[in-house]
Formats: structure tokens, sequence, C-alpha cells
């Protein structure tokens, strides 16, 4: 349907919601329209016919007046034309539609907006705020610099990007509680709407999806199924596979092409999707490298990607017992980035604790704080440095402190 016949169709809803919503409401507060009236009565001869006459000829101008309005509204509103006419043609200061014709207007521009037209992904589904995302990771992911740095990085030029030669693939590692689904879960929100609930977005856990291996063909084919339809849905969509190590090698070969280069031979367009893998495969060696750092006196801030990368990518291939290292995903170097999340100390699991109070709207106090986090168990038995639960727990934690 052309942008034309769309606007034509808007259009005439909107009169038919103007004749038939508001025909009775006059500039006077009239409960009926002067039409309703007995025929004849605007008769200039009659002892009433001129002031009727007036009336009627007030209100048809209150009337016009509201559907120049009203149009302007939804113009401005779906397309995005006539917002400064629309301010500043209001009729009085303070002037705003009424509250049902506020509703009609919303239902008729999210029918028109479904369509893809106003938005500036081309899908309403679609809002790909990087820079929220930026912000959030900035504020709320504690001791990630190379997560921080590497999502945001990877996911901007992937959606910058005009022609894309294959989807975005990034596996998440580290321990359990150090923020890999707190990152998904983030960035399934600020690139869609509806964030984890939105229809281009499938999460799929390792356990709870896929828990037998004697039925890892059904998998297979129910798995291949719903990423084709999930990609016919949503240009851009978003799978996240959580306890990814826990897969079987033979699913992740499944989804494989889906992740390939697109070559284009009845293989559905899966170009403008990201795949997410949450994984704690590679956390030993992820916490070794930091307590080496932390040993000589070094800040893990100066832990680089190339330093840490290349030790993470050694380890899952060495691994014969987790399906990355049986399957073909390394081999033909389809997963684009290793994002490693690093162990937690003790002042980033306070942070953590404070962002569960303000969460929760709570008044907090530092020494609340630190009794949180001497709650957790730390690691290793020397040092007592990196908490082995992560931030996982923490906000249940806080309940002691309820009234």
């Amino acid at each position: 349907m052309g942008q034309g016949r769309l606007r034509l169709g808007l259009a005439c809803c909107l009169l038919l919601l103007l004749l038939g919503g508001f025909g009775g409401l006059g500039s006077q507060g009239v409960a009926r329209g002067p039409w309703e009236e007995e025929q004849g009565s605007v008769a200039e001869g009659g002892p009433w016919g001129r002031a009727r006459y007036e009336a009627v000829k007030k209100h048809l101008g209150a009337v016009s007046a509201l559907s120049k309005q009203y149009w302007q509204y939804l113009a401005c509103k779906v397309w995005q034309q006539g917002c400064e006419e629309e301010e500043e043609s209001s009729p009085r200061p303070g002037w705003s539609l009424p509250l049902v014709g506020q509703d009609y207007l919303e239902i008729l521009s999210a029918w028109y907006c479904s369509f893809g037209k106003c938005c500036k992904t081309g899908d309403c589904r679609v809002v790909n705020n990087i820079t929220g995302l930026e912000a959030d990771l900035q504020g709320q992911l504690h001791g990630q610099h190379l997560a921080k740095e590497v999502v945001v990085q990877a996911v901007r030029g992937f959606l910058q990007s005009p022609r894309p030669e294959k989807p975005l693939v990034l596996s998440f590692h580290g321990w359990s509680g150090t923020g890999k689904n707190f990152v998904a879960r983030m960035v399934a929100s600020h690139l869609y709407r509806d964030g984890m609930k939105s229809e281009c977005v499938r999460l799929f856990i390792s356990l709870f999806h896929f828990p037998h291996h004697k039925y890892v063909d059904s998998y297979k084919a129910q798995l291949k199924k719903q990423i084709s339809e999930t990609l016919q849905l949503c240009k851009q969509s978003l799978f996240i596979f959580d306890e990814a190590e826990k897969l079987h090698f033979s699913l992740l070969d499944a989804i494989k092409p889906f992740m390939a280069h697109y070559d284009n031979e009845g293989q559905v367009d899966s170009r403008r999707s990201i795949f997410l893998f949450l994984s704690n495969l590679g956390g030993n060696t992820i916490n070794e490298v930091a307590l080496d750092f932390w040993r000589a006196g070094r800040a893990r801030e100066e832990i680089s990607m190339e330093f840490l990368e290349q030790r993470l990518r050694l380890e899952l291939q060495e691994s014969a017992e987790n399906g990355y290292a049986r399957s073909h995903l390394l081999e033909e170097n389809l997963i684009d980035f290793f994002v490693p999340f690093l162990p937690l100390e003790y002042h980033h699991v306070k942070l953590c604790a404070r962002d569960a109070f303000l969460a929760r709207g709570l008044p907090y106090t530092e020494a609340a704080l630190d009794e949180v986090a001497r709650m957790m168990v730390f690691v290793p038995k020397e040092e007592k440095l990196y908490s082995a639960q992560g931030c996982k727990s923490v906000s249940q934690r806080i309940n002691y402190f309820l009234p």
C-alpha cells in the first residue's frame, strides 16, 4: 500500500472520528448538534432564527478548527511534519486534544507505524539506542572494562554497516555472576522497544530447552525452524544462547549456516541478526590472568583484549568436553569476538549492592553495603580477592535489611 493511500485512509478515519465522536460537542458545550434541532428553525424570519444560525455557524467553525488541530497533531506524530505549525496554531494557551481523541489518534498512529513507515530503523519494534546502551553499561556494569568496550564497539559498528556480510556473533565468557546475562538483557532492551519480550528476540537456555541428548535430532529441527521463523518475522533479530558450553556440538553445527556468510542459495537472510553465546567456559583462564596482574601490582584495567582473547581461544579449542571445540564454529572463525568477563572484587560487589538498593527504592548506608559484601564468599583462599558468585544473589541479600 502506498504512502499516499495510507494517508488518505487515515484522513477518512479521522473524518469519521470527528463526525461521529465530536459532532455533538460544540464550543458552547451543547449536548446535541444544531443540525439535530427541528427543521426550519434557522430561517432568518423566525424569532430564534438568527441566534440559531449564528450558533450553527460558530459550532461548525469550532469543528473545522478542531479538525485542523487533529490533522496537524496526526501529521506531526506520524510523519514528523508540521510540528512547529501545530504549536503555533494552537487556538489558545493550554489547548490540548480531548482525551478520547488522543486515544483514537494513538490507535491510528500505532496502526500506521506497524507498517514501519514512521521509524528511523524501518521497523518500529527496533530502536537501536546505542547511546543509551553505552551509558547504561558505563553506569551499571562494574569491573568489566573489556566487556563495555567490546560490546559497544562491536554492536555499533555492526548496526552502522550498510551491508554486513554475516551476522554479528559474540561469545561471553567468565564466572557466574560477572554480568554476562545482565549485558545480554541490556543489549536487548536498547535495541528493541519491548526488550526481551520482543518477538524479534529469542532466548534459548541449554538445559531447559535441550535437556536430553537422545532427542538432539528433534532439537536440531525445532531450533532451525524457530530461528528461520524469527528471521522471516524480523529483519534484525537477536538470538541469545545461555549456558552455551552445555549445548550439544551438533546443535551448534545445525545453526552454523545462520551465522556464516550469506550465500543466497535458498537460505533465509540472517545478515542483520546478532547471536550471543553466554558461557562459564574460560572463566578459570580469565581469573588466572586477572590474579597474575594483581600479584604483579598491575591494575586490572591494564588487561587488554589482545592479551586475554588469545588465551581464551586456546582453552576453548583444547577442551574436548565443550561443544565449541567439537563444533565448527571455532574452526571456521564464525565467532567475531570472545568477550571476557573478569572476576569481581569486593568494591565491585558493594557497587552491585548499591544498585540493588536503588532499584528497589530503599535507603542504604556504607555500613549496609559492606555487610552485604561480607556475606559473599571470596577466593582464592589466601588472598580472598574475588567473589566466587560475582554479584549473583546480591539482590536477595538486601532482604535482610528490609524493615
